[in-house]
């Protein structure tokens, strides 16, 4: 099992960034692809990002693309998400998320192609 803590959410400007943060527990984070997800209220929950095991591979939703950025740090266990240019439209609790088929080809966008989740950290951008 692995357990998932996210930080970093918080009230921010129209236009401004925040770095969410994941933290997974398990010696077998190096081997998995991550996800971010979000859900605004009275919406479905909606993929943002994925990466791969090794980083070297991303995944972008078209809404976030070329303002969001993923990246891991598998030397700490952790998986971030630099959000930048923020919209209120980017409102919503943002889900890291874990897929635990070792070393995958895949990157999933569906939350069924993910196993364990984080309890999520509420972004909320002002106008």
């Amino acid at each position: 099992q692995v357990q998932l803590v996210e930080s970093g959410g918080g009230l921010v400007q129209a236009g401004g960034s925040l770095r969410l943060s994941c933290a997974a527990s398990g010696r077998t984070f190096s081997s998995y692809n991550m996800g971010w997800f979000r859900q605004a209220p009275g919406k479905e929950r909606e993929f943002v990002a994925a990466i791969s095991w090794s980083g070297g591979r991303t995944y972008y939703a078209d809404s976030v693309k070329g303002r969001f950025t993923i990246s891991r740090d598998n030397a700490k266990n952790t998986v971030y998400l630099q959000i930048n240019s923020l919209k209120p439209e980017d409102t919503a609790v943002y889900y890291c998320a874990v897929d635990t088929s070792p070393y995958s080809g895949s990157l999933g966008y569906r939350a069924h192609d993910y196993d364990y989740w984080g309890q999520g950290t509420q972004v909320t951008v002002s106008t």
